[in-house]
């Protein structure tokens, strides 16, 4: 039997993680940065009693993202994150919660803005308008093909809608990653390092945890197995796990980190920050649940550090994260 997609990710991740030549990760951080978020989220016994659970962890951000409880969130989504990808060339004039925005008032003021029809035929300009115009998102010229692939697979597969491809995995977010990858070459993320297939699929898995966030765990949401799904190996993440000490780069990578010198992609160093950041989260999963008896996803540990990451860095609290022109992350 062929493994899952997910399970491709952590083997490959893991096998990187142990021979890694210019990352490694600390597990006496991990254990002290476990029981951190469990003192940050661990909610008052009657919020626990109230909800059934010990941990208040990130939920979904319904005021920068779309949502109607149908289809169009579907849609909406599934542009979002073939669009969720290196915003750092923009330095500061583009960010996640503008591009997600900006797609969310499109949407609000033309419901007809993402048919799979004119996803298709999308150019450069009409998709600088989708996003709310001004200055433009780099890489602007691999966002139309990847919006315009989007639209043509729904077209030819699903009936122009992602509600279909979503509804064709049967519940299952493991199924779900693998028929985007399948359907959508740009989703297909992953490197060789040393001679040997990585695997990662970012943009896939996010997809499907937004589509779980949105929904609630319900409906279109209701993955049976989403805990499967890994972290989602980006920038920022492995920016404040550095911060927290969990992550170590060798000398030489940390200066050209810090000298904002491009790492490129599919290189070992970029192959192993990504792979030991996937392997970090796993550990920090598995410190929460031992340590702490918090029994959350990766998706929601990975929705934690990101969100702390993402206010630390507007505040000017973390070290350079390393820049890879990529259309992955």
């Amino acid at each position: 039997m062929a493994a899952s997609p997910l399970d491709l990710v952590r083997t490959s991740t893991a096998r990187v993680s142990a021979t890694a030549s210019h990352v490694s990760i600390d597990g006496a951080a991990i254990s002290l940065l476990a029981t951190s978020i469990a003192g940050a989220t661990t909610k008052s016994p009657s919020e626990a009693a109230a909800s059934g659970g010990g941990a208040k962890m990130p939920e979904w951000d319904t005021e920068t993202h779309f949502y109607d409880g149908g289809d169009a969130t579907a849609q909406y989504l599934l542009v979002l994150d073939a669009l969720n990808f290196c915003f750092w060339p923009s330095e500061g004039s583009w960010e996640y919660a503008r591009l997600a925005s900006g797609l969310k008032k499109s949407l609000l003021d033309d419901p007809d803005c993402l048919s799979a029809s004119r996803l298709a035929s999308i150019d450069e300009s009409s998709l600088a308008a989708l996003l709310g115009g001004g200055d433009l998102l780099p890489s602007m010229p691999e966002r139309v093909r990847l919006v315009r692939e989007v639209g043509d697979v729904l077209l030819d597969k699903y009936d122009g809608k992602a509600a279909e491809l979503v509804r064709s995995a049967g519940g299952s977010a493991v199924k779900l990653v693998g028929l985007v990858c399948e359907a959508l070459p740009g989703f297909r993320d992953h490197s060789i390092y040393r001679g040997t297939q990585v695997f990662f699929y970012k943009r896939a898995q996010i997809f499907v945890a937004d589509i779980w966030g949105a929904f609630k765990g319900e409906g279109l949401g209701g993955f049976r197995d989403i805990s499967s799904l890994t972290m989602f190996a980006d920038y920022r993440v492995p920016q404040i796990l550095q911060s927290c000490g969990v992550m170590l780069y060798s000398q030489s990578l940390q200066k050209r980190i810090s000298d904002l010198v491009p790492i490129v992609a599919g290189s070992e160093e970029e192959s192993e920050i990504r792979a030991c950041t996937v392997q970090a989260v796993e550990m920090i999963q598995q410190a929460l649940k031992a340590e702490h008896k918090i029994d959350v996803p990766s998706v929601q540990v990975d929705w934690y550090l990101w969100q702390e990451g993402e206010a630390k860095a507007l505040a000017g609290l973390l070290p350079p994260h390393h820049r890879t022109l990529t259309v992955y992350y």
